[in-house]
């Protein structure tokens, strides 16, 4: 039987390996070969300063390695792979939090490095590889010549060639899913909020959007994406803003207006759900799909996460609930965090959640945040009941509830005149 065995860091970022020692997950959990597939594609690999690398001996004991700094190192998966489990570590005393990333458990057998995650979607549309730089940055220049004046432009200009953001940089391709931000405001206070952080010690990697855009703005980019872009999808709410349904009205008029124009394409708006009642009115104007982010099925978690302002989990259930009644595809984004949302009390609550609601897929997204950040904040795990694994978790799902898509990307799925679907592309799992 084949041994998973420690991958780790020096200090000068070179990756080592140690046979002599199992791997490990994060809670010292044994990594088995069953954990793990192959370093998929546009996989980053990366050192964790200030956390030493630690293993497990065959006599099950466990041995940290010490020498000249060995770092714990971990796996950032590209999006389409969702992680089994998290990396283990020794922290040293009075280190700074992780930056914001999705820490994977590496591991090695047999000479080559593999991964604790699962390939839940295709990943064409997403990996690196579709998003040349120097042509980026050429399509970039020419649409920032054609629309000077416009914002919306500047901004996901930013995050394309800066932050490397997909959505943002498919405006400029004219393709697939385009972002569309128009918030700087937001009504909750997550705590792995990647675009402001309150406390000190945590620091965003985005910056936030800091205007208003205009009606004109917004309808300027997104109809003629609409009408001539691949599986064209306009979505509100993306990473560098605060929540979209902040400005709601300003969204319905974009809508009405863009809907005057073209019936091509989705719009879509990723959304805390918050506000049942101007998400109805999205809903009047148009809008084709919905995703609601979400870190639970249950208030007590959600809460603990989301830190709302004005609103609670009841809310957003009953946005949920219009959307179904409406002829909206809804969704969510299940913020996926091993060992905490794959526990008994949590997929029993999901199960619940989905079916109440009559979601239609389920995006899982790997949540970017250290450990030591996230866990003080949320409720005690042993009050969730066992921790089941993700593999299991998304089985009981798709055996509880088949009529429930789950992959990681929003789907093109335009509403008919009398708000049923009708169109729908779908992707192997």
């Amino acid at each position: 039987m084949t041994v998973p065995y420690l991958i780790y860091c020096t200090s000068e970022g070179e990756i080592r390996e140690e046979p002599r020692l199992q791997a490990l997950a994060f809670g010292n959990q044994p990594v088995e070969a069953g954990d793990l597939i192959p370093l998929p594609g546009g996989v980053t690999l990366a050192m964790r300063p200030g956390r030493l690398a630690v293993g497990q001996k065959r006599s099950g004991e466990q041995q940290i390695i010490t020498k000249s700094r060995r770092w714990a190192a971990a796996a950032l998966l590209p999006i389409g792979y969702t992680r089994a489990l998290l990396p283990a570590y020794d922290k040293v005393p009075g280190t700074e939090p992780l930056p914001f990333f999705g820490y994977s458990a590496l591991a090695g057998m047999n000479g080559r490095l593999y991964v604790a995650a699962l390939k839940t979607d295709d990943p064409r549309k997403w990996h690196p590889r579709a998003f040349n730089r120097r042509t980026l940055t050429h399509l970039v220049r020419e649409k920032q010549a054609e629309f000077p004046r416009n914002r919306i432009v500047a901004q996901h200009a930013h995050c394309a060639l800066d932050y490397s953001c997909p959505t943002a940089s498919n405006l400029f391709f004219g393709r697939w899913e385009m972002a569309i931000a128009v918030s700087p405001g937001c009504n909750a206070r997550c705590i792995g909020c990647i675009s402001k952080q309150e406390e000190e010690n945590l620091v965003s990697p985005q910056d936030r959007l800091t205007f208003i855009p205009t009606v004109e703005e917004i309808v300027e980019v997104a109809v003629p994406h609409l009408e001539h872009a691949e599986e064209a999808i306009v979505s509100f709410g993306q990473g560098c803003e605060g929540e979209p349904l902040l400005q709601w009205r300003r969204i319905e008029q974009a809508i009405q207006a863009m809907r005057a124009r073209t019936d091509k394409g989705v719009i879509n708006i990723n959304t805390n759900a918050s506000n049942p009642r101007w998400l109805q009115r999205l809903y009047d104007a148009g809008l084709d799909t919905i995703r609601a982010s979400t870190i639970s099925g249950h208030p007590e978690t959600y809460t603990a996460y989301y830190r709302p302002l004005g609103y609670t989990f009841e809310d957003v259930k009953e946005s949920l609930k219009r959307a179904c009644d409406a002829g909206v595809y809804s969704s969510i984004n299940l913020l996926s965090f091993p060992g905490m949302i794959d526990r008994e009390r949590e997929v029993e609550a999901l199960l619940s959640f989905v079916k109440e609601t009559g979601l239609r897929l389920i995006q899982l997204r790997n949540l970017n945040i250290d450990p030591e950040v996230l866990l003080p904040r949320m409720p005690a795990l042993d009050l969730m009941g066992k921790a089941l694994g993700m593999r299991t978790m998304i089985e009981i799902i798709r055996r509880e509830a088949p009529e429930v898509e789950m992959g990681n990307f929003t789907r093109p799925v335009k509403r008919s005149r009398k708000g049923l679907p009708v169109q729908q592309t779908t992707f192997p799992n």
